[in-house]
C-alpha cells in the first residue's frame, strides 16, 4: 500500500471545524473548513498572498 499524500497537522472545533492539511509531495498547506453538511478547501496563504509551504523530508 502506498503512503498517504496528505497529512492533517492541525484541527480545532467539533461542529464548526477548521483543519490544516499538508501535501507531503509539495509541502503546500491547505485550510479545510466544514460545518454540518458543507465545507471548503483552499490553499493557506501567508501575509503576502503566497502559499504556506512546509519543508518536506522524505
Amino acid at each position: 500500500m502506498s503512503e498517504k499524500r496528505f497529512e492533517k497537522v492541525y484541527s480545532q472545533g467539533a461542529i464548526d471545524v477548521m483543519e490544516v492539511w499538508v501535501d507531503k509531495e509539495t509541502g503546500v498547506n491547505y485550510l479545510y473548513h466544514y460545518s454540518g453538511n458543507s465545507g471548503g478547501l483552499t490553499p493557506l496563504l501567508d501575509r503576502d498572498g503566497k502559499p504556506v509551504i512546509t519543508t518536506v523530508i522524505k
